[in-house]
């Protein structure tokens, strides 16, 4: 029965009216993020900023109301598969797009490329900037942009589905059209009292975070602003050089949170009901912890042994970085492309990775790294005994074969689209390095890359051209490749 009724609600004719209501309320909603931006631009004295971001939540406000009234009785049916890939991917539009309003209006980022490529770099996580002096720019606006990162990081859309059904809306194909490919762990029966636990969870530890860098000498506005980074995989900084001026404590509490949001959020709602069983059983974690461990202990004797410095920096140096990569958040502590070349291809090797399903990390994420080497070792048993079953088994339970074959599929398409957007890159006349850094940095919602785009660069000086481009792979990234992909085939607008 409940087959049917997917079929059904797959091809039914797509309901435009019913997408325009619920972007009117993500509309709204944003307007009202936008207003902790004017208190910070109050309190430092940046007149100069006020009307532009007064202007943007004035217009983003309006449009939003427009959209939702004039849908308003689009409230009769629930929302279907294809309404909710088709919100998801204009959602993030929207957001990109109005994000990038008091960028522009301010005249912060003159270019409204550069200003649009700044608002998706946040929303999706990225941390990629073409801001070539931070420090300058007033606070009310890097407030903003950290404040795009959290938003982005959890995703505004799973705060929006809390309240849809007070609407008689019904939200579940949104929260699976946000993170396809398997089935999202329901930690209530009801959506909308998951999304609030994953929202709780997310507060919860921002402001821990928050309180623990300000313990460590930031005050409250570097503290909220890199604590939105930091939860949300971003890497966006207030400072030149990211988080290298920062005492080793604020580096060590920065490496905990990096860590705790490459984690799934739903083995954070286990830990604080006390089910630790849940997270030593979990493989995806072990794995996630080993592949930390692993390549910062190389890491490590490789710096030790090159005699830079000493054994506490190089492992807080080679910890900080690897977390950072691996967990797609992009802040640096020094600059890894001044290591050997053999170590800072390892960092290479880590952006193909991620953080755990569920969390807030970009990338190919930890569960399909694992599931793909699990499933080439069993290729190999198959051959040496070809009649024998042999499944491939995740926390003792057998994977089904569809499951599989989902991973492998987005794997294969992962790789095809990085070297796509590589091809692209050196169309536009970047150098071998800078092309392939360019790629995986922006697909994977990684930031810093190699060549022309370490974490002492940044993406000022690509052609307009490659970075909608760019801005383009940073969303297939965050919506993880189908979501945005299914709207682009002819079928998925077919009744």
């Amino acid at each position: 029965m409940t087959a049917q009724v997917s079929t059904i609600y797959s091809q039914r004719k797509l309901n435009v009216g019913q997408a325009g209501k619920f972007l009117g309320i993500l509309l709204m909603l944003l307007s009202a993020f936008m207003l902790p931006s004017v208190g910070w631009s109050l309190y430092y004295e940046e007149k100069f900023t006020i009307i532009p971001i007064s202007l943007t939540i004035i217009l983003t406000l309006a449009a939003g109301t427009i959209l939702f009234v004039t849908n308003k009785k689009e409230n009769e049916q629930n929302i279907s598969i294809k309404e909710g890939y088709l919100i998801v991917c204009l959602s993030w539009i929207l957001m990109a797009f109005t994000g990038a309003l008091p960028f522009y209006l301010s005249n912060v980022i003159p270019s409204f490329t550069d200003a649009f490529f700044e608002s998706m770099s946040g929303f999706t996580t990225t941390g990629a900037s073409i801001l070539e002096d931070i420090e300058a720019v007033p606070k009310s606006m890097l407030f903003w942009r950290s404040m795009t990162h959290w938003l982005g990081g959890m995703g505004i859309i799973v705060l929006t589905v809390a309240i849809l059904p007070i609407l008689g809306i019904g939200g579940m194909q949104l929260f699976a059209a946000e993170a396809p490919g398997t089935t999202p762990a329901r930690l209530h029966p009801q959506i909308r009292s998951t999304a609030k636990r994953l929202w709780g969870i997310y507060i919860f530890l921002t402001i821990l975070q928050t309180f623990l860098l300000m313990l460590g000498g930031m005050d409250l506005f570097e503290s909220l602003n890199h604590s939105f980074s930091t939860m949300a995989t971003g890497g966006f900084s207030t400072q030149n050089d990211s988080i290298a001026g920062y005492s080793a404590f604020i580096q060590y509490v920065i490496i905990l949170f990096m860590i705790l949001a490459g984690t799934s959020f739903v083995l954070h709602y286990f830990i604080l009901k006390g089910i630790l069983s849940k997270v030593r059983q979990n493989d995806e974690f072990r794995f996630y912890i080993l592949v930390i461990t692993v390549f910062t202990t190389v890491i490590t004797t490789g710096i030790y042994i090159a005699g830079n410095s000493g054994l506490e920096e190089a492992f807080r140096h080679s910890l900080f970085q690897t977390v950072a990569i691996a967990t797609t958040t992009g802040f640096a502590t020094t600059d890894y492309l001044q290591w050997n070349g053999f170590l800072w291809f390892l960092i290479f090797i880590l952006m193909f990775t991620g953080g755990c399903m569920g969390s807030t990390g970009g990338g190919l994420k930890m569960i399909r790294v694992l599931v793909l080497i699990k499933n080439t070792r069993l290729e190999l048993k198959r051959l040496l005994h070809p009649m024998a079953v042999v499944p491939l088994k995740i926390e003792k339970r057998n994977i089904p074969a569809a499951i599989v074959s989902n991973f492998l599929a987005f794997f294969l398409l992962y790789i095809m689209v990085f070297f796509f957007g590589a091809s692209v890159m050196s169309m536009f006349g970047l150098d071998f390095e800078t092309s392939i850094g360019a790629s995986i940095a922006s697909l994977g919602n990684i930031g810093p890359a190699i060549g022309g785009l370490g974490p002492a660069d940044n993406y000022a000086f690509i052609p307009a051209g490659a970075k909608w481009v760019l801005s383009f792979l940073m969303l297939l990234g965050r919506l993880e490749l189908f979501t945005v992909l299914l709207l682009l085939s002819p079928g998925f607008w077919k009744k």
